[in-house]
C-alpha cells in the first residue's frame, strides 16, 4: 500500500475507527500522519500505523487548505457522495 500526501484513507482500528482522514505526511517506518480537520488538525496530525488504515482511490490537494475546508471535503466521503 503506497500512501502519498493528500491520499484519503479510512481508519479501521482504534477510537477513530470508520472515520475518513487525509494523509498529511507519507508513510515512514510503517507509520503515517493523518488529519481530519476536527479532532486532528492539519497542524497537529495523528500518527497512525498503516496496518490500521485503508486507502480509498481519492486524493485531495492539501497545499494551503484550511481545517474547515478539509472537514467539508471529508464530509462528502462520510455521506457516501464520493468513493
Amino acid at each position: 500500500m503506497k500512501l502519498n500526501t493528500g491520499s484519503v484513507v479510512r481508519a479501521s482500528a482504534g477510537r477513530d475507527n470508520g472515520g475518513f482522514f487525509v494523509v498529511v505526511s507519507p508513510e515512514e517506518n510503517g507509520y503515517c500522519f493523518i488529519a481530519d480537520g476536527k479532532s486532528r488538525k492539519i497542524a497537529s496530525p495523528k500518527r497512525k500505523n498503516i496496518k490500521h488504515i485503508r486507502p480509498t482511490n481519492s486524493v485531495i490537494d492539501i497545499n494551503g487548505i484550511t481545517d474547515k475546508k478539509l472537514r467539508s471535503l471529508l464530509k462528502d466521503f462520510k455521506d457516501g457522495k464520493e468513493q
